[in-house]
């Protein structure tokens, strides 16, 4: 139930920001196309990019969302991971792109080669609407990860925070161009680059991390084990894996017990373990506990 809740908020967060979005980067692009601004125009684009990465991202939390059956029986949630991937690829072709419009602008500028036109005061209006909403998206779209966790929805968070970031960026572009320095219009185009690169490897980074099934920090971890050894019967921990599985978490753990007890006595320590830390951490997706009898060290 909770899996099939976070999947209908994730899917809800991101067409309201799609709609948001194609609004904002039409408006954009209008401004930039009538202002004489290349750094809106590069701007609308990134925005634009958006809306293709949010749809990238409700695929991923669909199919995501999808029970195990006889093919996945771990699930499908790795699904996700791959979303945020292919969002990254995304987000690094577009800041190239972007950061190479820009340089060559430069270029042809230093050679004589174009003439800027001055951008108008529509172009700065469409800055500052843009650095607005799209502040507004990232925090209503980050709001909506951490409660669900879904690593698909934080990277798109973070799309809206880069582009919010290009806007400020076209803003002082802009402002400084309409004041007589128009080579910072294009140059804007290049710092844009930069953030959207940024962005783009540390979503990369996380979605990698969660594909490989990288451990979890060390505060979780030294939390599960701490709420091992707090059950009765629990000796010592031979054994401790966590590993992070798309948004979800799976645990291996040994345990060592009194070597005297029954087998149904053996089990049941094992079974408290197991609901003890599936309870204490809403993530694990799944716990597996194994007995070791206890062996005192040799003296």
């Amino acid at each position: 139930m909770k899996v099939q809740n976070n999947e209908k908020l994730g899917l809800r967060v991101s067409r309201n920001t799609i709609i948001v979005n194609s609004i904002i980067s039409v408006f954009k692009l209008f401004a930039g196309v009538f202002a004489n601004s290349t750094a809106m125009i590069s701007d609308s684009i990134h925005s634009m990019s958006d809306s293709l990465s949010t749809i990238i991202v409700m695929v991923g939390i669909k199919i995501a969302g999808k029970e195990a059956d006889e093919e996945h029986p771990y699930g499908h949630e790795r699904f996700e991971c791959m979303a945020a991937l292919i969002l990254a690829g995304i987000l690094f072709s577009v800041g190239i792109g972007i950061g190479w419009a820009g340089v060559d602008k430069i270029i042809d500028l230093s050679k004589g080669e174009t003439v800027l036109e001055q951008p108008g005061l529509l172009a700065l209006i469409a800055a500052l609407v843009s650095i607005a909403a799209k502040e507004w998206m990232y925090w209503y779209t980050l709001d909506a990860a951490k409660k669900t966790g879904l690593t698909s929805l934080k990277a798109d968070a973070w799309h809206h925070r880069s582009d919010a970031l290009s806007s400020i960026g076209s803003f002082v572009g802009i402002l400084f161009a309409m004041n007589g320095f128009l080579v910072m219009d294009p140059l804007v185009c290049v710092v844009i680059c930069v953030f959207i690169i940024k962005v783009s490897y540390d979503i990369f980074k996380d979605a990698a991390d969660k594909m490989v099934d990288k451990t979890c920090d060390a505060t979780t971890t030294a939390a599960v084990r701490a709420a091992i050894l707090e059950q009765e019967g629990v000796i010592q921990i031979d054994l401790l894996h966590t590993r992070r599985f798309a948004s979800r978490i799976y645990v291996d753990i040994e345990i060592a017990v009194d070597a005297n007890l029954s087998v149904v006595a053996a089990h049941d320590i094992s079974q408290r373990v197991q609901d003890s830390v599936q309870a204490k951490f809403e993530k694990v997706k799944h716990c597996m506990v194994h007995i070791n009898p206890y062996e005192p060290p040799n003296e």
